[in-house]
C-alpha cells in the first residue's frame, strides 16, 4: 500500500505542477514562459524521484509501468493498482486546478498544433527516447541514485521544450486524460493514450539490443 500511496501522490504532484504551471501561464499572461513549463515538468519529476523513488520507483505515469511489466522488471499484480493510483493522483490534482481556476477551458490538456498524425508519431518517439533512458538508468523497477534523478528529469525537460509546441509532450496517459476528463476536452485523447504505450513497447525492444542479455525481458537467442 505504501507503493501504491507514493505513486498517487508523485502522480499528484506532477499533475498539479505540471499542467498547473500551463493554467498559470495562461492567466498570467504568460509569466512563467514555454521555457518556464519544460522545466517544472522535468524539475517535479526529479524531486519525486528523490522523494518516492526508492519507495515505488516514482513512475508517475502509466505507460512507464507497463515498460517495467514488459521488461520483466515489475510483477504483473502490481501493474493495475500502480495504474489506478497514477490516475487517481492526476484526476485529484485536475480537480484541484478545476476548484482553484474554474474559468480555465483546458486545465493544461494536451492537443495537436497540427495534424492528429504529426501529433501521434511524435508522441511515440518521444515516449520511447523517454522509457529508452529509464530503462537504462534504473535498478530494476526503482530509480535510485543522483544519475536518475537528473538523466529522467533532463529528457522530460528537453523533449517538452522542443516537443511541447507540436504535441504537447505529455508521453504519459495519466497526465493527458485527467485535465481531459475533468475539463471535458476528449477530443483527440486517443493520441495521448495510445501512442504512449507504442513508444514504451518500442523502447523495451530498444533496451534489449544495448543492454545484457535479460535486463529487458527474454533476451534474443545467441547465434
Amino acid at each position: 500500500m505504501r507503493r501504491y500511496a507514493a505513486e498517487l501522490f508523485g502522480t499528484f504532484a506532477l499533475v498539479f505542477a505540471g499542467t498547473g504551471a500551463i493554467v498559470v501561464n495562461q492567466v498570467s499572461g504568460g509569466s512563467i514562459t514555454h521555457v518556464g513549463i519544460a522545466l517544472t515538468f522535468g524539475l517535479v519529476v526529479l524531486a519525486m524521484i528523490y522523494t518516492v523513488g526508492d519507495i515505488s520507483g516514482a513512475h508517475l505515469n502509466p505507460a512507464v509501468t507497463l515498460g517495467f511489466w514488459v521488461a520483466r522488471r515489475l510483477p504483473a499484480r502490481d501493474v493495475p493498482f500502480f495504474i489506478a493510483s497514477q490516475m487517481a493522483g492526476a484526476i485529484m490534482a485536475s480537480a484541484a486546478l478545476k476548484v482553484l481556476f474554474p474559468a480555465n477551458a483546458m486545465l493544461g490538456g494536451t492537443q495537436p498544433s497540427g495534424s492528429a498524425l504529426q501529433s501521434f508519431v511524435m508522441e511515440w518517439i518521444l515516449t520511447t527516447l523517454l522509457m529508452w533512458v529509464i530503462l537504462n538508468v534504473s535498478t530494476g523497477s526503482r530509480e535510485k541514485g543522483v544519475t536518475a534523478g537528473i538523466a529522467v528529469g533532463a529528457v522530460i525537460t528537453l523533449e517538452a521544450l522542443f516537443g511541447g509546441p507540436i504535441c504537447g509532450a505529455s508521453m504519459n496517459p495519466a497526465r493527458s486524460l485527467a485535465p481531459a476528463l475533468v475539463s471535458g476536452h476528449l477530443e483527440n485523447l486517443w493520441i495521448y493514450l495510445s501512442a504512449p504505450v507504442l513508444g514504451v513497447l518500442t523502447a523495451v525492444g530498444g533496451c534489449r539490443c544495448v543492454r545484457e542479455p535479460g535486463c529487458c525481458g527474454p533476451a534474443a537467442s545467441q547465434p
